[in-house]
Parts: structure tokens; sequence; C-alpha cells
């Protein structure tokens, strides 16, 4: 059984998951609210999947959809942290567009 993985936000520091210092100022991350994608990748909620998630803060700048960043989040340091950690059992994009478009 791993251990507990750091989600997108605990990660980044970006104050805009669940009772974050800036979720007030910048709306809470649309990654801690999208309940369909909890557990991906262990993650709460969409936590360590944030790479398909629309509105994430990416270098402080709000991001756009999956097409629109997929090349930018795949040179991420916590993609690729939560591509190691979670190795053979890592949910590749297919699956979690699926689960987060419905």
């Amino acid at each position: 059984m791993p251990g507990r993985r750091l989600n997108c936000w605990e990660y980044q520091d970006c104050g805009r998951g669940p009772g974050g210092e800036r979720a007030a100022e910048l709306g809470e991350c649309p990654t801690s609210t999208a309940q369909a994608m909890h557990g991906s990748n262990n993650g709460v909620n969409a936590g360590r999947a944030c790479w398909v998630v629309s509105g994430t803060l990416c270098d402080g700048v709000v991001a756009g959809d999956f097409e629109d960043k997929v090349n930018d989040c795949r040179r991420c340091a916590f993609y690729h942290r939560v591509e190691v950690e979670e190795g053979l059992e890592f949910e590749g994009n297919d699956a979690l567009l699926s689960r987060y478009r419905g």
C-alpha cells in the first residue's frame, strides 16, 4: 500500500486547494472539486490528474482545457512525479478524460 500522495494544490502550494488561503480571491481550484475524478492516480478528486481539468492555475496563470495545456503539463515536474509514483498503475490521459468529461 503506497503512502499518502501529494495533490497538485499541495505540491504547487497555490493556495487554491480546499480551504486554501487564495481560494476566496481566485476561487477554489476545479481539481479539488472534481468529485468524479476522486481516486485518480490515488488523489483526492482530481488532485493527481490536474492536467485534464480546465481552469487550473499553472505558473500563476489560469490555464485552458486539456488540449490547450497538455504539452505544458507533460513538462511539469508534478506530472512526472505522479507518473513515477504510480508506475504501472498510472492512469493515462484517455481514461482520465473519459472520467472527467463523463
